[in-house]
């Protein structure tokens, strides 16, 4: 799949994915065959981190 290349649509895309369907991370990852690792890390370029308590990067 295609995710957005921009961090910001990507972070918005990856959270409501997370809160409608997956329970994790790790889950959602999977689903799609992407990297949890280069995933957390374009992420973390804008400061945002996984929080697995929330589901959510914040």
């Amino acid at each position: 799949m295609n995710l957005p290349k921009d961090p910001v649509i990507l972070l918005s895309f990856i959270n409501t994915h997370l809160r409608n369907h997956y329970s994790s991370l790790e889950d959602l990852c999977k689903s799609y065959g992407i990297s949890q690792e280069e995933l957390t890390k374009t992420l973390a370029t804008i400061n945002y981190h996984y929080k697995p308590e929330k589901n959510q990067f914040v």
